[in-house]
């Protein structure tokens, strides 16, 4: 998914999440997951097994609310308080998606999706893994959400302090400092 600005996208473990919250534009209203057919077409590209039954409303209702879960906690990472229905849902959600612990033959244990699970259950325990090898690497609090109240678009905040706030300081950074110059210009004007 191409990336706003000049970023790069969030290293391989994040890529999933990032890819799946910004299946929808908020700003262009272009939405991948319309419908179960869409969801269908989004989970085969990333190489999630569908299932043999198509999926259903139910279904995506269920990845839709995955999705915007993750958003919130991609907006909280950049500062903003996530309430805890939040928490409650991803939480709820996540517990969907059975995971297990691999190791190799080097002792290097991985968590990965359980075994032969389909649709729903296998993007969640694919975004679960996702996220714990994440947390295990120190990268899961630097995939962000633009502070955006418009975009809300998730990119991976590369810089040393990692306190970005903005996808991209050339639309949304430069819009938001726009209208905090104006709204200070317009406090200084004298009646």
């Amino acid at each position: 998914m191409e990336q706003p600005g000049i970023r790069d996208p969030a290293p391989e473990e994040l890529r999933l999440v990032q890819d799946l919250v910004n299946t929808v534009d908020l700003e262009g209203g272009s939405d991948e997951l319309r419908s179960p057919a869409g969801l269908s077409r989004w989970m085969s590209g990333r190489g999630l097994e569908v299932g043999r039954g198509e999926l259903g409303p139910a279904d995506l209702a269920e990845a839709l609310a995955l999705r915007e879960a993750l958003r919130e906690v991609c907006l909280a990472h950049s500062g903003v308080d996530m309430p805890t229905a939040t928490l409650e849902r991803l939480s709820g959600l996540l517990a969907r998606g059975p995971l297990r612990l691999d190791i190799d033959a080097e002792g290097v244990a991985r968590i990965r999706p359980g075994q032969g699970l389909t649709g729903v259950p296998a993007l969640i325990a694919a975004t679960a893994a996702a996220v714990a090898q994440a947390t295990v690497e120190g990268t899961w609090p630097r995939l962000k959400a633009c502070a955006s109240d418009t975009c809300r678009w998730v990119y991976y905040d590369r810089s040393p302090a990692g306190r970005g706030r903005w996808c991209t300081m050339a639309i949304c950074g430069s819009r938001a400092k726009m209208r905090t110059y104006r709204k200070n210009k317009t406090a200084r004007v004298p009646d």
